[in-house]
């Protein structure tokens, strides 16, 4: 079981309605569109900044890195990166993964609580 976050560039929405509406048209283009787009530049320093925190699936030797899905970059595409994280490690991993999210200006929505994240 995995938990997942949705997590763009762009203005942050109104309210989780609308996030939701949001996260929806970049996922139907970005992540279930017929054409790949590589991650931004901001996208793929919000990445960066996940990894340096923890490690990469794929580099996961000792079991510590909360995703779950590698490389964590495959995740991204364009403005939009939507991510699974083990469950048992998720209130820790999506609290740390929304703060930076929020310092690096991006949007981060919870796809689970179907919210805007912090």
């Amino acid at each position: 079981m995995s938990y997942d976050l949705a997590v763009w560039e762009g203005e942050r929405p109104a309210d989780d309605k609308t996030a939701r509406q949001v996260f929806s048209d970049l996922y139907d283009r970005y992540i279930d569109g017929e054409v790949e787009e590589p991650p931004s530049d901001r996208i793929t320093a919000y990445v960066a900044a996940l990894l340096e925190r923890w490690c990469d699936l794929t580099e996961d030797d000792e079991d510590t890195s909360p995703w779950s899905a590698g490389p964590l970059i495959d995740c991204a595409s364009g403005p939009l990166i939507y991510f699974p994280m083990r469950f048992s490690m998720a209130e820790e991993a999506s609290a740390w993964a929304s703060a930076m999210a929020e310092a690096m200006g991006l949007v981060c929505f919870d796809v689970q609580q179907d919210r805007l994240r912090p």
